[in-house]
């Protein structure tokens, strides 16, 4: 009989500790977290969020805003300075291709078309990142 003791001697002692440390979880489970705030990643040449951490720092936002201002404005002169190159080059490779015979094609005429791909990629990038 001394064997039955000890198990239900260990049984209460389980149930004891269970107990306890549900209630100790219970009493953990009713007091509040701390609000959980989430930002959207700003987007490269975009004014940051007005929600960002320099709210109070009018000039550190000012200073942002305008280098974000200067990052479009260079992109913007870009795309042009691009789109006339490749104005330029499409003018090139038309008058080429007339000069060219039709059944063969020169590696110049091939060389500048890739040239024109290659720009015209380029200016694309630039357009979606505005």
């Amino acid at each position: 009989m001394g064997c039955l003791d000890a198990n239900s001697f260990r049984l209460k002692f389980l149930a004891v500790v269970v107990f306890l440390g549900g209630c100790s979880l219970m009493a953990g489970a009713q007091q509040p977290l701390p609000p959980i705030t989430t930002r959207p990643p700003a987007s490269p040449g975009q004014a940051p969020n007005t929600s960002d951490e320099n709210d109070g720092d009018t000039m550190a936002h000012r200073a942002m805003m305008q280098q974000a201002k200067r990052r479009n404005q260079q992109r913007q002169q870009d795309i042009v300075k691009d789109t006339a190159k490749l104005l330029a080059l499409t003018e090139q490779l038309k008058a080429e291709v007339a000069k060219s015979n039709k059944d063969q094609m020169s590696a110049s005429v091939i060389k500048k078309a890739e040239e024109i791909e290659k720009l015209a990629k380029s200016v694309k990038e630039k357009m979606k990142g505005s």
